[in-house]
C-alpha cells in the first residue's frame, strides 16, 4: 500500500486503509465499553453508549407522502432490505456486534429502521461484507444499503444516493485542553498519528507543504502498528493528537471518556463537503422517497436523536440531497 494517496482524496472502492484504521480504533473503544457495561450500557465518562442486544431505538411515525412516492411493488410487499457492512464484527459506531457477540447493532442499523418507519415498512438489515453490499445491490438480493458509503462521481454512474450523513475526519487529543483545530496552521510544530495510505494522512501532509511555504514549522507525522500503540502514545503525551475517521473518534471518546475531539474536517478535504447516502441501483425509484423520509425525519427530531444517542451530531445534515456533487473521478 503507498504510503500517500496522490491526486486523489478517496479511492473509489472507499477508503479502505481508513476504515481498517476505524476498524482498529473501534474495537479499542469497544473493548472498553464492554468492561465497563457487562452487558448494560456503557457509563464511563462522556455520552452513553449502548451496546447491549436491547437497543431501544428511536422510531418515528409514517410519513404518508414518503411513502407515496415509493415503487408499487415495495409498497405492496411492505418490506425493505438495508444491507450493511457489518459482517465479522463490524466498525463501531457504524454497524457492528453487540456485547452478545450476535446482534448487529449501529447507527446505520438506527437510520435504516427509522426511515423504514418514515417509509411504513418493516426493514430486514443483514450484514455482509463491504464488496458483497455492492454485488448485492447490483443482483437486487437487497433493495438498499445503509453502510457508510460516501457519493462519488464514479458511483453515481450505476448507483443513486439519498444522502443522511457527513463524511467527517476528527482530531482527537486528551481531554481539558485549549488547543483546538480549525485549519492546516493549527498543526504546525504538533506531532500527529495518521494512519498511513488514508484521506487523513494526504490532508495532513497537504497542510504541511503549504505550512512550510508559509514559514511555519512543519506537523511531525508518526505511524504506528495498531490503534492500541495510537492510543497509548496519546495518553503518554508522545503525540499531541491522532487524526482518524470521526464516527471511530467519536465512539473512542464516548467509550473511554479520556479524550475530545478538537476539530473536524470534510473527509473529501477543503474543496468539498463529502456526504454519505442511502445506496440504491441506478433507476430503482428508491432514492427520491428515502431523501424524502430522512427529511421528514430531520424534521420532527427523530434523526437529531439517533445521531445524538452515537455521539454523531457533528456529521447531521440539515437537508437530504438526490444525488448531489460527489467525490471527483480518479486519474
Amino acid at each position: 500500500m503507498p504510503a500517500r494517496p496522490h491526486t486523489v482524496h478517496r479511492p473509489t472502492t472507499y477508503a479502505v486503509t481508513a476504515l481498517v484504521v476505524a476498524a482498529s480504533v473501534a474495537l479499542t473503544g469497544c473493548s472498553g465499553a464492554a468492561e465497563a457495561s457487562s452487558g448494560g450500557p456503557a457509563t464511563q465518562a462522556g455520552p452513553t453508549v449502548n451496546t447491549s442486544p436491547d437497543q431501544k431505538r428511536i422510531t418515528a411515525a409514517k410519513d404518508e407522502k414518503a411513502a407515496a412516492l415509493l415503487p408499487a411493488a415495495i409498497r405492496e410487499r411492505g418490506t425493505i432490505t438495508a444491507a450493511n457492512a457489518g459482517a465479522g464484527g463490524g466498525t463501531p459506531p457504524l454497524v457492528f456486534t453487540a456485547d452478545d457477540d450476535k446482534t448487529v447493532i449501529g447507527v446505520e442499523v438506527d437510520l435504516a429502521h427509522l426511515f423504514a418507519d418514515k417509509l411504513g415498512l418493516r426493514v430486514e438489515t443483514p450484514a455482509t461484507s463491504w464488496e458483497n453490499v455492492f454485488l448485492g445491490i447490483d443482483s437486487g438480493r437487497y433493495d438498499v444499503a445503509l453502510t457508510n458509503v460516501t457519493v462519488t462521481e464514479e458511483r453515481k454512474e450505476k448507483y443513486d444516493f439519498a444522502t443522511y450523513r457527513k463524511d467527517d475526519l476528527a482530531f482527537e487529543a486528551p481531554k481539558g485542553g485549549t488547543w483546538k483545530v480549525t485549519s492546516g496552521r493549527e498543526v504546525a510544530g504538533k506531532t500527529i498519528a495518521v494512519g498511513s495510505g488514508t484521506n487523513q494522512e494526504k490532508i495532513l501532509l497537504d497542510w504541511n507543504e503549504a505550512n512550510i511555504k508559509a514559514g511555519l514549522a512543519p506537523a511531525e507525522v508518526k505511524y504506528f502498528q495498531s490503534q492500541t500503540d495510537y492510543y497509548l502514545a496519546l495518553s503518554s503525551h508522545r503525540i499531541d493528537a491522532y487524526f482518524g475517521p470521526n464516527p471511530s473518534v467519536a465512539y473512542h471518546v464516548a467509550t473511554a471518556g479520556q479524550t475530545e475531539a478538537i476539530g473536524h474536517f470534510s473527509g473529501a478535504g477543503e474543496s468539498l463537503q463529502g456526504l454519505i447516502a442511502v445506496l440504491t441501483r441506478k433507476g430503482s425509484g428508491l432514492a427520491a422517497p428515502y431523501a424524502a423520509a430522512i427529511n421528514s425525519a430531520i424534521a420532527d427530531g427523530s434523526y437529531a436523536k439517533v445521531l445524538q444517542r452515537w455521539n454523531l451530531s457533528t456529521e447531521g445534515l440539515a437537508k437530504s440531497e438526490v444525488n448531489p456533487p460527489g467525490l471527483p473521478k480518479t486519474d
